[in-house]
């Protein structure tokens, strides 16, 4: 990928702020993804997340998401970002779905696809205007790019929407994810 990626403390920071700015009402209303609540979305996040570094045999420690979501995003955040500093965690290879790779690489381009996207999900659930940063649209446009075909398989995106006519670089992203911007 020739994008630059945005590294994972500035993801995760992100999605953090976007958290901390959620009234605990917020938690409970409908996100983007179909039947899925806010937290839904969060949960789905930390969840993914701990289960493939845990496949990996790096266990990350559980998080309460029904007491305070956004201290649990931080604190599993944390662990996250302590475990890929690790280079042995971070360099350990394993053949993925799109061949040899490593834990680190994965986080980054798949994960922390899910982290920019997820971020905006979260935040339209509540209401709030989420503007992605040119570099994250770039990100997750390479990215989506690179999963060519298994973009829309059955858990990754719904199949794309048509973006309204003279519609901005996110809009027409997130059009392409299946995602349409509220109005």
């Amino acid at each position: 990928m020739d994008t630059p990626t945005p590294d994972l403390p500035h993801l995760t920071t992100a999605l953090g702020a976007v958290c901390d700015r959620l009234p605990a009402s917020a938690w409970e209303q409908p996100s983007p993804c179909e039947g899925w609540t806010a937290r839904d979305v969060l949960r789905h996040v930390v969840d993914t997340e701990r289960d493939f570094l845990d496949q990996r045999g790096v266990p990350l420690p559980a998080v309460d998401l029904d007491a305070d979501p956004a201290v649990a995003w931080r604190t599993h955040a944390a662990a996250l970002t302590r475990a890929l500093a690790d280079p042995a965690v971070a360099g350990l290879e394993y053949d993925g779905h799109f061949g040899r790779t490593t834990v680190g690489d994965t986080v980054l381009r798949f994960y922390g696809f899910d982290l920019v996207v997820h971020r905006w999900d979260i935040a339209t659930a509540a209401g709030l205007d989420e503007r992605l940063t040119d570099a994250e649209l770039a990100f997750a446009e390479a990215c989506a790019a690179g999963f060519g075909e298994a973009l829309h398989a059955e858990g990754i995106c719904r199949p794309g929407v048509t973006a309204p006519a003279g519609a901005d670089r996110q809009t027409r992203l997130l059009a392409l994810l299946g995602r349409t911007p509220p109005h």
